[in-house]
């Protein structure tokens, strides 16, 4: 993780909190919230939530979008894309991440998550606290690989992909793009349309 001087974090819901409990362990020293929808006074960890931002962003901070929703999350890499602001990759410290990993600009990796060697983080992802990438794994961009999910080694998952806690995808399957896989669910095979599924193993139940 680099040594950001402050994080700007768009958002205040839930995933904000977790985003600024990582930021706060790894040592960054400034935080600001924003939330279009932010109450008066509010605040987490003692560091204010702002309805906007008033200006340039200050050298050294960088910016991350704190959403757990793969479309608003990418539309908040766009907002600060199109401000020439920098997007923070953020790692937690009990995180692990593997030789030749490679994390795109906006990810973020929680609390005893690991992602293994040679794999592939596209922008703005998550792999949230306690899921597994396994070994030379391509996850595209804005997807969310849930609490405690596992995709297992060179699988390939697909852009704007949820992978719902608790969910496996085993070894060497193919995950299309816009793909849910339910809490606890388990994909045995390849799943090539986008679309919701649940179960074990994994059957669709809806399409996109």
């Amino acid at each position: 993780m680099e040594n950001y001087l402050g994080l700007l974090i768009l958002g205040f819901g839930g995933h904000a909190r977790s985003v600024a409990d990582v930021a706060i362990a790894g040592g960054i020293g400034q935080l600001c919230f924003i939330d279009e929808y932010a109450r008066p006074n509010e605040c987490f960890a003692g560091f204010e939530v702002l309805t906007d931002w008033p200006g340039e962003l200050p050298d050294g901070w960088a910016v991350m979008p704190a959403s757990g929703d793969n479309s608003k999350r990418q539309a908040l890499c766009q907002w600060s894309i199109e401000r020439g602001w920098p997007l923070a990759t953020l790692v937690a410290p009990t995180a692990t991440i593997g030789f030749g990993a490679v994390l795109g600009a906006g990810c973020f990796v929680a609390q005893h998550a690991h992602v293994g060697p040679r794999s592939h983080l596209g922008q703005g992802c998550i792999v949230n606290t306690g899921a597994v990438i396994d070994h030379e794994v391509a996850v595209g961009e804005y997807s969310h690989v849930s609490i405690g999910a596992c995709v297992a080694g060179r699988g390939q998952v697909g852009r704007r992909c949820f992978l719902g806690a608790g969910s496996t995808v085993i070894d060497g399957l193919n995950i299309a793009n816009g793909v849910t896989l339910g809490a606890g669910a388990c994909a045995t095979k390849s799943l090539e349309v986008a679309g919701v599924y649940v179960g074990v193993p994994a059957r669709l139940i809806s399409r996109k």
